[in-house]
């Protein structure tokens, strides 16, 4: 993987990484309270792994979605939101990629909450 610089693929996590970590919770409890619980563990969780994961800026995997990076209420701050989640999940390809998006999807048409944004119209 360290063979490919970074800028060639929109994945940018190779060199230097030694392991990819999922955080997953599944449980059978019914209702919000036990839902709240096992959210709960599984960021305490997180949070205790937080030393020994990559930092500055700290990384994620787009397969491994987590909302809790941010989310793209697609609006006017849509940009500035997106870069809150984009740059972990694709460090300094994240421009490059909404440069694209902008050109493709100018009124970024195929969104999610964490979908690459488009940048601000200019009035």
């Amino acid at each position: 993987m360290a063979e490919i610089p970074p800028s060639e693929k929109p994945f940018p996590h190779r060199a230097g990484n030694l392991a990819k970590l999922q955080y997953a919770t599944n449980w059978n409890d019914n209702g919000v309270e036990a839902a709240e619980v096992y959210i709960t563990l599984t960021r305490k969780l997180c949070a205790y792994m937080t030393p020994f994961v990559s930092k500055l800026p700290r990384e994620a995997f787009l397969n491994y979605r987590d909302l809790d990076l941010g989310i793209n209420h697609n609006g006017r701050n849509s940009y500035l939101e997106g870069a809150v989640y984009g740059i972990k999940y694709f460090k300094e390809n994240f421009n490059r990629l909404v440069k694209i998006k902008t050109k493709v999807d100018p009124h970024n048409f195929f969104r999610n909450e964490q979908s690459i944004p488009v940048f601000p119209y200019r009035i």
